[in-house]
């Protein structure tokens, strides 16, 4: 799969069920997704499996992830929104 193919379905993953998930992830997307690293982008591809609610508790930083190969791009999220802990 082509950067291109991959962006576009990372922003299409991106759109959630929740607004609030949606105003993080988007942006991050639009701007940062094509500038990620290969494994980061992997990351935000299995991250998107994961359920609303808990994709904003962690992005948030209001619950530990149950996932821990997750945080990079978890804490990429964070950075990119300035939400460091």
């Amino acid at each position: 799969m082509d950067l291109r193919e991959e962006l576009n379905r990372a922003k299409w993953a991106s759109r959630r069920g929740l607004l609030e998930l949606d105003l993080l992830l988007s942006p991050f997307v639009e701007t940062q997704f094509a500038e990620l690293e290969p494994a980061l982008r992997d990351l935000y591809r299995d991250l998107m499996f994961e359920g609303d609610q808990d994709l904003l508790e962690w992005i948030m930083g209001r619950a530990p992830l149950t996932d821990s190969r997750l945080h990079p791009i978890v804490e990429a999220i964070r950075i990119f929104h300035r939400l460091e802990s």
